[in-house]
């Protein structure tokens, strides 16, 4: 009789849980469905009472309009030539800072890795403005370089995922390496670093993304129409009324497809490195 009420009790939390699940799945798909449901709606249906999540007379006159007022295919490659290099900098310099924390022994290591991971807690508008100051004084203003030199150094967050990573790789492995002869580098980059795909694809998806979706650095740092990402192109088709809302959605959905697309290929080793570094020493 315990063991039934036990497995009535797992059945009954595994539903809560899904129960749980589906409800957050709801509010987050929520303005993402809204979105698209927008992009193809007719003017009359936008702002009709109650939200009409499905048009009655779809179209995708919003789409033309936004192709012919944003210039998407610039918008895209300014991006492009932003997140690609800052991305895979990010992905080198996190891969090397990990490795060097999880199996190199050194002096200071563990207080060097504590001083990092409390960089985490500053906010990075406190250093806006020394950044800015910086930049503007080596001529990088209007450039890429401030939105790509800083990622391709590397975060605090991507060396610790790629450390927690590393950590979980048996120190045999390397023992071995360096019984054959290989010294860290040789070890690191033919023995470790094939075994971290589901980290680095971790990584790479969250680097695009930020660096993607970026409008606050660009506005600060970008100031000619023809180096604008994206986000700025799109924003910028807003007048002192606001927009149209229909043109700045479909605006929208066309700048996230990349995004999707890119999380559809890497999902199943997205799912894996988060989980293998999470919990992790």
């Amino acid at each position: 009789m315990s063991s039934g009420r036990r497995s009535r009790g797992r059945r009954a939390l595994r539903l809560l849980s899904y129960a749980v699940l589906a409800l957050v799945a709801v509010f987050v798909l929520a303005p993402f469905a809204f979105m698209i449901s927008t992009s193809v709606k007719p003017a009359d249906e936008i702002y009709a009472v109650p939200i009409r999540w499905i048009p009655a007379r779809p179209t995708l006159a919003n789409y033309r309009q936004a192709f012919a007022e944003i210039d998407i295919l610039r918008g895209t490659w300014n991006t492009l030539l932003i997140a690609v290099p800052s991305t895979l900098g990010g992905l080198l310099t996190a891969s090397f800072a990990g490795y060097a924390f999880a199996k190199l022994r050194f002096p200071g290591r563990d207080a060097i890795f504590a001083a990092l991971l409390s960089t985490m807690m500053l906010p990075g508008v406190v250093t806006l403005i020394p950044q800015f100051v910086g930049f503007a004084r080596i001529g990088w203003i209007d450039t890429y370089y401030p939105l790509i030199v800083p990622g391709a150094t590397g975060s605090a967050v991507a060396i610790f995922l790629m450390r927690q990573y590393f950590a979980s790789i048996p120190d045999e492995l390397i023992e071995a390496a360096t019984l054959d002869g290989a010294n860290p580098f040789q070890t690191f980059t033919r023995v470790v670093f094939p075994l971290a795909g589901p980290a680095v694809a971790t990584l790479a998806v969250l680097g695009l993304k930020a660096a993607w979706n970026d409008y606050f650095g660009p506005l600060v740092y970008i100031t000619s129409p023809q180096k604008m990402n994206i986000q700025q192109m799109i924003a910028g088709t807003q007048n002192a009324y606001g927009g149209e809302p229909a043109v700045l959605m479909a605006g929208a959905s066309l700048a996230m497809l990349p995004l999707v697309v890119l999380f559809l290929f890497a999902q199943r080793y997205f799912v894996e490195g988060l989980a293998q570094t999470g919990l992790k020493r």
